[in-house]
């Protein structure tokens, strides 16, 4: 026999608060879910290599040749297009307009054009037609028409079918390519890394004799060594220069001819020229590798383009570095905070005044910290590091400016409060009876907390560091005060001495996407890759706190048999 339950007695159940909380928790993972798929349907479609179109587009009685890739569609009411000057036929309400990518900046001046798609005609997708990414000027859009080695013509063709004529000057455009990228590598390894390395020298050299100088020396073996150092770099470095101007005449020596949609043809280095493909000519494989390829580089390559093409690999690096160097500055401090007002303070007002003032930390704008860090850490502490260690570089700031150390000791004063708040409950947990009998059997209080307490209370230590991680990896208005950077021309670990370079400034992931989606010229352009970023970095601070996870739980397994 059923009996039937009133609503005030399945209220007082508490099963309407259970149910009411499992819809909010499915709600929550829903949207979760929702945001990242939508966040990678957005950036990583970017990469793959779209088709090309080729069509007619007629407006106010005018028809032009456009090339070009579709990137984007709307409805747009008829009465905004005609107030724009549009000839809209009468009884149409609302038409498709059509986002398309028609690169070639250089000859048109814009990389996007919004076109009617009821006016288009003629679509098509010709096979020859190419897509070529550049250093700079963006991506040209085109058919090839001849490949030139200095003033000679090596190959040529004039029409718009696939023939094995054209499929030989194609193979000989790629080979100049992979010739050209060969050569761009060796420049930018002399460049960047022997001829670095030499300028590096030369201006701690620099500083080795201003010091010298500024401290009276009158040692003259001492400045002869300096100068006869210098004179050794300089002679390698006129070697290094010789090889850089004999690499950029041969890196400069091929050219193409092609053409636009306009019809008119443009001769292009191709040493700026990064990559060439026919989109309209490749198999799904081939696109795949294509994309693959483009996934690679957006991860491991450095910016161009104003940060709109290119990777991102820099402000990974940053970024990644910036959360361990915080990491190691704050579990200490916090750990020592909480050892303090758990284990040895007395416990009355003022430790509970102590602990609200840590909470009421944790809601302070990480604006406030940037502020704090600007004003105490970089100009205070930097500016008199600067003037009693650094003399010979001023008026050149060394620690007086921002850089990778003062945005690391800002977010870890920022996250500092999550690791007390965390160890303190850790400490509350272990039992009073493990203290007792490790005090019963000889050891000091001290040796009861290094040996027995602080081990147990490990995993509660970090779940703090994993919250400080969660917390300052995404943080970005405190570092635009403290460090970070649009574009860091150097990593701040490398193989110049001490390596690893707390005074540089540094590239971050949160500040790329501010950067690239509110400080870019090319808007349209930036769009994909605040999306592609915006993952990378949700990526980045799940692979840390990940990390930190089975640290913890390694450290709980570990220690369980000495809670029982």
């Amino acid at each position: 026999m059923k009996m039937k339950v009133s609503f005030s007695e399945w209220a007082k159940s508490g099963s309407p608060w259970v149910w009411l909380n499992a819809g909010a928790v499915a709600i929550s993972i829903i949207m979760v879910v929702g945001l990242l798929l939508l966040i990678a349907s957005r950036g990583l479609v970017h990469f793959w290599p779209a088709d090309i179109l080729q069509a007619t587009y007629s407006q106010n009685n005018h028809s032009i040749r456009i090339i070009g890739e579709t990137v984007d569609s709307e409805r747009v009411p008829a009465t905004q297009l005609r107030d724009a000057g549009v000839d809209v036929p009468e009884g149409v309400e609302e038409m498709r307009r059509d986002l398309m990518k028609i690169g070639n900046r250089d000859v048109g001046g814009t990389d996007f054009t919004w076109v009617l798609h009821d006016n288009l005609s003629n679509q098509q997708y010709p096979e020859m037609l190419f897509a070529a990414e550049r250093h700079e000027w963006g991506n040209f859009y085109g058919y090839l028409r001849a490949l030139k080695e200095g003033d000679t013509v090596v190959g040529q063709y004039d029409g718009y079918d696939k023939t094995p004529e054209y499929l030989a000057l194609w193979d000989k455009f790629e080979a100049s390519i992979e010739r050209a990228q060969e050569i761009h590598d060796s420049i930018y390894q002399i460049e960047k890394h022997e001829i670095g390395a030499i300028n590096y020298e030369i201006e701690r050299l620099r500083l080795k004799q201003r010091s010298l100088e500024l401290d009276g020396s009158t040692d003259a073996a001492a400045f002869a060594e300096i100068d006869a150092r210098r004179a050794e770099l300089g002679e390698e470095y006129k070697v290094l220069q010789d090889e850089l101007i004999d690499l950029y005449g041969q890196i400069n020596r091929d050219k193409i001819v092609a053409e636009v949609s306009g019809g008119q043809t443009i001769e292009i280095d191709i040493a700026k020229i990064v990559r060439a493909f026919r989109p309209n000519d490749m198999g799904i494989f081939a696109k795949l590798g294509h994309y693959g390829s483009k996934l690679w580089e957006f991860v491991s390559d450095e910016p161009r383009e104003a940060n709109t093409e290119g990777g991102i690999f820099p402000a990974i690096f940053g970024t990644v570095l910036m959360v361990i160097i915080m990491s190691v500055l704050v579990t200490p401090f916090g750990v020592i905070a909480a050892v303090y007002l758990r284990e040895y303070a007395k416990q009355g007002f003022t430790t509970r005044l102590i602990r609200i003032a840590v909470n009421n930390l944790a809601g302070v704008p990480s604006i406030v910290y940037g502020v704090f860090g600007l004003g105490f850490f970089v100009y205070f502490l930097g500016g008199n590091i600067d003037r009693l260690f650094y003399p010979e570089a001023l008026p050149s700031p060394t620690f007086g400016t921002g850089g990778l150390m003062w945005a690391s000791i800002t977010l870890a004063l920022l996250t500092v409060p999550v690791v007390i708040v965390a160890t303190e409950e850790g400490l509350t947990r272990i039992p009073r009876a493990i203290r007792e009998g490790s005090l019963a059997l000889g050891a000091t209080k001290a040796e009861t907390l290094w040996k027995v307490v602080l081990p147990m209370a490990s995993p509660a230590m970090m779940t703090g560091v994993i919250l400080a991680i969660a917390r300052a990896a995404g943080e970005v208005a405190p570092l635009m005060l403290v460090g970070v950077v649009k574009l860091a021309p150097n990593l701040p670990l490398d193989g110049n001495y001490p390596f690893l370079h707390l005074d540089q400034k540094f590239m971050h992931l949160g500040f790329h996407i501010y950067d690239v989606g509110f400080q870019s010229p090319n808007v349209e352009a930036a769009r994909p890759l605040v999306y592609a970023t915006a993952l990378l970095l949700v990526a980045v601070i799940a692979l840390l706190n990940i990390s930190a996870v089975q640290i913890r739980n390694h450290l709980r397994e570990k220690y369980k048999a000495l809670e029982m």
